[in-house]
């Protein structure tokens, strides 16, 4: 007969290089989770300072929570150190936690009775940019990357989120079970968030103290994360989407590169193609393919009514009626619920 799971929360915590913030932490955890229905798992991430040794004491102490520890034999990413905790993890909850204590453990517990308590909430993110916590910001450069890819990931995704990098999460088992979580590093923020929204799942936000290291003391994350991270947008966002979205994406570019090409002349109209290219590719996302090779064609019966300069205007009259009528065939076909709406 299989024994009954009684952990409630996991808490996964990867640690690369932290020896002097290990037994702070533990202290920390001991403190707020030291219950039989919590399971601590640290993975280190390669480590070659002391690490792994702090690490394997610890394991020495008595604790309440089940105390796991997996040690990788080389540095893999922030990424893959949680997939790995979160492969072994069997929590209702699963909380992600960093080693280096910028971000309070405190925090964590409140956010993890947030989520225990309301079981309409299948997802809780840190967020160091709302008001009410305790602050201390070393780098203005970081602070500025962060909100503005934040807002870059809210317009991709539609989401009013403020903190989209903070470590600090928790999320339900069947969140995770629906997510395919791929990248290895630092990207691992984004990746969370945008699987999330994908699988329609809202995001909750908490604000949360923040205690910033400087670079002497640890901190890891350079400016070229900041620049993968833009890849990583395009990617979750235009790339990793089924068959039927890429296509969507690919035809709506194009069409809409079409509708660019008849406003201004030179340089000009070289910006107007790029810009309604990317508006394409944002209209792509949210359509199927009937429904955008429909709005080609009331685009293109707009270009053959309009002559001159009149032709801009009634290939965009034209473009925003086709955008209305396929808004209400796609209401209707939804409220039918027909073989059809995998296509619209």
């Amino acid at each position: 007969m299989l024994q009954e799971n009684n952990i409630n929360l996991s808490i996964i915590i990867p640690v690369f290089n932290e020896e002097l913030y290990l037994k702070k932490i533990f202290l920390d955890i001991e403190t707020y989770f030291n219950k039989k229905n919590v399971e601590v798992i640290v993975v280190n991430d390669g480590s070659n300072d002391q690490s792994r040794n702090i690490l394997e004491e610890l394991k020495k102490n008595t604790y309440k929570f089940n105390y796991k520890l997996i040690n990788l034999n080389k540095n893999l990413g922030k990424g893959k150190a949680v997939r790995e905790g979160a492969r072994i993890s069997i929590g209702k909850y699963l909380l992600l936690q960093d080693a280096d204590l910028e971000l309070d453990i405190k925090d964590s517990k409140e956010m993890y009775d947030i989520i225990n308590n309301d079981k309409n909430i299948k997802c809780v993110f840190g967020s160091r940019y709302l008001s009410g916590k305790l602050k201390m910001q070393n780098y203005f450069f970081n602070v500025f990357v962060g909100k503005f890819n934040t807002f870059i990931f809210n317009i991709l995704f539609g989401q009013s989120l403020s903190d989209v990098h903070c470590g600090l999460k928790i999320f339900h088992r069947e969140v995770y079970n629906n997510i395919n979580l791929s990248l290895n590093d630092f990207g691992l923020e984004i990746d969370i968030a945008a699987q999330i929204i994908k699988n329609n799942y809202y995001i909750y936000e908490v604000g949360v103290s923040y205690f910033s290291r400087t670079i002497k003391e640890g901190k890891k994350i350079t400016w070229m994360d900041g620049v993968k991270s833009y890849y990583y947008l395009f990617k979750l966002r235009f790339l990793d989407n089924s068959a039927s979205t890429s296509i969507s994406i690919v035809v709506s570019s194009i069409y809409m590169a079409y509708v660019g090409s008849y406003f201004s002349i030179g340089l000009g109209n070289t910006l107007f193609i790029i810009i309604f290219f990317l508006i394409g590719m944002i209209i792509g996302l949210h359509t199927k393919i009937l429904s955008t090779l429909l709005i080609f064609l009331f685009i293109y019966i707009g270009s053959l009514l309009g002559k001159g300069q009149g032709k801009a205007l009634s290939v965009l009259i034209f473009f925003l009626i086709g955008i209305i009528i396929i808004n209400k065939i796609r209401k209707m076909i939804n409220k039918k619920n027909t073989k059809f709406v995998s296509l619209f």
